[in-house]
């Protein structure tokens, strides 16, 4: 066989033989790319993102897209190969497999959990818009879960809302685990309780829950330090006076929050904030209306910038990392709050963008 044959032989065998090895080595990493922005104030699927009703709603213009990332998932195993072209693609990033699902996350775990924060983002969204507008939302403190196992197995309920404990009113979450732990272990704890049905009738009747019911519980005793623990966790419920209902279909996790509020702001708003402008961004957001950080910003960005956006609204523990690979054409706005995010809008809304709070590298 002549040299030159040979030697082409030859490479393409260890090239073959690398393409086989990329393929069926496995690592333990996964990728993030930029995912679809969806604008808040339009249609998803031929039906409103935001739908209002019982209350006057105002004509919208422009855009306020909430943006996502895609990633692979719990249970994908990358192969070298794909790792390469990840690391090697200009919009992807490859990261190690434990930093989005740690302690060895199933994809059904990871699937729940980003509903359940999802829902929760809504609920936030629409009480911190609310609030924001000097509108009334009653807000209840009920039994979030009950632990399998625990005291309360049988005896209370997820959705009772917690009037009070030994009868110490309950105002906040928080203070149901104060008023068990003055209690020690074996001692029994009163409660009284709206029951969760009752609780949701009244809801839908747009009236206060009329009936009570007291429950004792044996308090137990908690694994750690020994203080008395009844088995529940306590969250909040609110009750809005009218309906808002937000679809949209296969997106997880809370980093919407914000992008939701706005547009219910917008909605419930005589003039237009974003005056026309395609505006998109993130961030999660909490019922008092501050807007906290999210992860894969980068990508968000990126999405944002690739659907048309000019502006983008960036938490301010985001603002760092954002800068560090801003695209072309997006101006990162800070915001720490929905107060800063509508004042940002106003200002994009009416071209007044010379004072805007810009997000720097530092």
């Amino acid at each position: 066989m002549p040299r030159r044959t040979a030697t082409m032989l030859a490479s393409f065998l260890v090239l073959f033989a690398l393409l086989c090895a990329g393929v069926f080595i496995k690592v333990p990493y996964s990728e993030m790319s930029p995912g679809p922005t969806v604008n808040t104030l339009g249609d998803s699927r031929g039906e409103p993102v935001l739908n209002i009703s019982g209350h006057k709603t105002y004509p919208t213009s422009g855009h306020l897209n909430m943006t996502t990332v895609r990633v692979t998932g719990a249970d994908y195993d990358m192969n070298l190969l794909e790792a390469v072209y990840g690391w090697l693609a200009g919009d992807n990033i490859v990261v190690p497999h434990e930093n989005l699902y740690p302690n060895g996350k199933t994809d059904k775990e990871s699937t729940q959990e980003n509903a359940e924060e999802f829902s929760q983002s809504q609920e936030s969204a629409k009480v911190a818009a609310l609030k924001q507008l000097g509108i009334p939302v009653t807000a209840r403190v009920i039994v979030s879960t009950v632990v399998k196992g625990s005291p309360s197995e049988g005896k209370l309920h997820a959705g009772d809302v917690i009037k009070d404990v030994d009868g110490a009113p309950v105002n906040e979450p928080g203070d149901v685990a104060k008023l068990v732990t003055k209690h020690q272990p074996g001692e029994p704890v009163e409660f009284t309780v709206v029951p969760a049905a009752d609780a949701a009738a009244a809801e839908k009747e747009n009236r206060e829950p009329t009936g009570s019911t007291k429950i004792t519980i044996t308090a137990g005793k908690a694994p750690d330090d020994g203080h008395a623990i009844v088995g529940i966790r306590a969250g909040t419920d609110h009750t809005f006076p009218f309906p808002i209902d937000i679809k949209l279909a296969d997106v997880g996790g809370p980093s919407a929050g914000l992008m939701f509020a706005l547009g219910i702001v917008d909605k419930l708003t005589p003039q237009s904030l974003t005056g026309g402008k395609f505006i998109a961004g993130t961030g999660t957001i909490d019922d008092t209306g501050k807007v906290g950080p999210i992860g894969g910003i980068q990508m968000k960005t990126i999405g944002a910038r690739q659907a048309g956006a000019e502006y983008f609204l960036t938490p301010a523990e985001n603002c760092a990392s954002a800068s560090a690979h801003t695209p072309d054409g997006l101006t990162l706005v800070k915001v720490s709050t929905i107060d800063d995010a509508t004042k940002a809008l106003e200002k994009i809304g009416k071209g007044d963008t010379a004072g805007l709070p810009r997000c720097t590298k530092s």
